[in-house]
Parts: structure tokens; C-alpha cells; sequence
């Protein structure tokens, strides 16, 4: 999937809210080291399966904004983030009051500039650096794989010059 520009991110918001869909916004914290993209896992706090941080929408806070906030609350991680969404993907609840319903996420792309010692979720969760490929492959969630798999900053700086 290419960038979505936020005016047709906000447009699916819109629709997201009129139909009742559930509509999460993640980032993709990334860095450079030795020429190639490492991108930074977070561990959720029920499963402690390998994940990117994500939530919800914020209200008056833009879809990249509140992906960065989710990103400093969940990995203690600031930065450049993107505000066109470079890829989305669906997954099924399975805990808390939405347990079985299904969620899209846009995934908006974050270089990230500082990582704290001290941060709001630092107890609950483990964060680690991974290739894109490897961290493809502790995804359960094929869409989200796919991203990992296929995350080039080449591109993405590309596209955002264009």
C-alpha cells in the first residue's frame, strides 16, 4: 500500500464513525544503524506477544500525533513522525469489552530520535530492536507482517517528497 494522505485518512475516520467501525492508529518506530532499518517491538501487556505500539483515536489530537503519543506512552520513544499512513491492517480483539470484534489499524511511520529509561508503561512491557524481517516473523497478524516485511525508509522518503 502506498502513503494515504491525511485528507483521505480523515475521510475514512469519518466513515469509520458513521458505520460504527473501530479505528486504531499505530506507529512503526524505526532507525538507521550500519545503512539499514531496524525497527523497535513493544510486547502487549496481556499476551506479551510482539507488537508495534497502537490505540485509539485522541480527541482533537491529529491520527500521527496520537500514534506518536501511543508510541511514547507504550516504548518511551520520541521522534519524526509521518502524516500520511504507509499501510493498515485488521485484527481481532481478544480481551477486554471489544473482545471479538475486529479493528483496523493505520500504521504511520516514526524515526525515532530518543529512547527513554522512564516512560508511562516502562514496567508493563519489553521493547527491542529487529530487522524488518525478523520482526515480520514474530507477528501473528499477516497484514501487519506484511508491513514489517516490506518497510523500506528509502521508499518512504521517496514517496514523502513526491
Amino acid at each position: 500500500m502506498g502513503l494515504l494522505a491525511p485528507s483521505a485518512l480523515e475521510a475514512m475516520i469519518q466513515k469509520a464513525r458513521k458505520t460504527g467501525k473501530n479505528l486504531q492508529f499505530a506507529a512503526l518506530p524505526y532507525r538507521i544503524r550500519k545503512g539499514k532499518p531496524q525497527i523497535l517491538m513493544v510486547t502487549s501487556r496481556g499476551t506479551q506477544q510482539w507488537i508495534i505500539p497502537k490505540g485509539w483515536p485522541m480527541d482533537g489530537m491529529k491520527p500521527h500525533k496520537a500514534a506518536a503519543q501511543e508510541a511514547w506512552e507504550e516504548a518511551g520513544i520520541t521522534g519524526a513522525i509521518g502524516k500520511h499512513s504507509i499501510g493498515q491492517f485488521r485484527y481481532r480483539k481478544t480481551r477486554g469489552p471489544l473482545r471479538g470484534q475486529k479493528i483496523r489499524v493505520m500504521v504511520f511511520a516514526l524515526e525515532v530520535d530518543k529512547l527513554a529509561k522512564h516512560y508511562p508503561e516502562a514496567g508493563q512491557r519489553r521493547r527491542k530492536w529487529m530487522r524488518p524481517k525478523k520482526a515480520a516473523k514474530h507477528i501473528r497478524i499477516p497484514e501487519l507482517a506484511e508491513i514489517l516485511r516490506n518497510f523500506d525508509t528509502k521508499q518512504l522518503k521517496k514517496r514523502a517528497r513526491s
